[in-house]
Protein backbone atom coordinates (compact mmCIF):
# COMPACT_ATOMS: atom_id res chain seq x y z
CA UNK A 1 0.00 0.00 0.00
CA UNK A 2 1.49 3.49 -1.06
CA UNK A 3 1.69 6.46 1.56
CA UNK A 4 -0.22 9.05 0.98
CA UNK A 5 1.70 12.24 0.40
CA UNK A 6 1.56 14.46 3.70
CA UNK A 7 -0.79 17.72 2.78
CA UNK A 8 1.48 20.89 2.58
CA UNK A 9 0.92 23.80 4.73
CA UNK A 10 1.72 27.96 3.99
CA UNK A 11 3.50 29.34 6.91
CA UNK A 12 5.00 33.12 7.60
CA UNK A 13 7.80 32.77 8.98
CA UNK A 14 9.85 36.28 10.33
CA UNK A 15 13.43 36.49 12.33
CA UNK A 16 15.91 39.34 12.27
CA UNK A 17 17.31 39.34 9.45
CA UNK A 18 21.00 39.80 11.04
CA UNK A 19 20.17 36.00 11.39
CA UNK A 20 19.72 35.20 8.23
CA UNK A 21 22.46 33.11 5.83
CA UNK A 22 21.88 31.28 2.42
CA UNK A 23 17.71 31.94 3.17
CA UNK A 24 17.08 28.15 2.22
CA UNK A 25 15.52 27.64 5.55
CA UNK A 26 15.81 24.13 5.96
CA UNK A 27 15.29 23.05 2.61
CA UNK A 28 11.75 24.07 3.17
CA UNK A 29 10.04 25.10 -0.15
CA UNK A 30 10.48 29.11 0.90
CA UNK A 31 9.58 32.59 -0.75
CA UNK A 32 12.00 35.51 0.81
CA UNK A 33 9.49 38.82 0.67
CA UNK A 34 12.01 40.76 1.97
CA UNK A 35 14.91 41.10 4.57
CA UNK A 36 13.82 38.08 7.92
CA UNK A 37 10.04 37.66 6.20
CA UNK A 38 9.12 34.89 4.30
CA UNK A 39 6.19 33.12 3.58
CA UNK A 40 6.85 28.78 3.67
CA UNK A 41 5.36 25.61 2.07
CA UNK A 42 5.89 22.47 3.78
CA UNK A 43 4.29 19.19 5.15
CA UNK A 44 6.84 19.96 8.43
CA UNK A 45 4.49 20.46 11.25
CA UNK A 46 4.47 23.96 12.55
CA UNK A 47 7.00 22.77 15.66
CA UNK A 48 9.44 21.30 13.29
CA UNK A 49 9.77 24.09 10.91
CA UNK A 50 10.45 26.16 13.95
CA UNK A 51 13.11 24.37 15.34
CA UNK A 52 14.36 23.80 12.00
CA UNK A 53 14.93 28.00 11.36
CA UNK A 54 15.87 28.24 15.01
CA UNK A 55 19.02 25.61 14.62
CA UNK A 56 19.80 27.08 10.99
CA UNK A 57 19.30 30.95 11.61
CA UNK A 58 20.01 31.05 15.30
CA UNK A 59 18.00 33.84 15.46
CA UNK A 60 17.18 36.31 18.59
CA UNK A 61 13.63 37.03 17.74
CA UNK A 62 11.44 34.43 15.74
CA UNK A 63 7.80 34.04 14.66
CA UNK A 64 6.56 30.83 13.07
CA UNK A 65 2.64 31.28 12.33
CA UNK A 66 0.33 28.70 9.70
CA UNK A 67 -1.69 30.10 7.35
CA UNK A 68 -5.23 29.39 7.30
CA UNK A 69 -5.29 31.29 3.45
CA UNK A 70 -3.17 33.21 0.94
CA UNK A 71 -2.08 36.18 2.53
CA UNK A 72 -2.66 39.88 0.96
CA UNK A 73 0.65 41.69 0.41
CA UNK A 74 2.19 44.95 -1.75
CA UNK A 75 5.85 45.82 -2.12
CA UNK A 76 6.94 42.79 -1.39
CA UNK A 77 10.20 40.73 -3.48
CA UNK A 78 9.48 40.39 -7.23
CA UNK A 79 8.19 36.85 -8.14
CA UNK A 80 6.60 36.60 -4.49
CA UNK A 81 2.56 36.56 -5.87
CA UNK A 82 3.67 33.99 -8.79
CA UNK A 83 5.25 31.65 -6.07
CA UNK A 84 2.39 31.58 -3.68
CA UNK A 85 0.10 30.74 -6.75
CA UNK A 86 2.11 28.04 -8.25
CA UNK A 87 1.61 24.78 -6.79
Amino acid sequence: MDREEEPTALYIVAFDPAAENDGTLGGADAMKLRPGLYLVRTAASQSRLYHSVKRQARPNSLFVGRLDGDPKFKGMAEGALRWLRQE
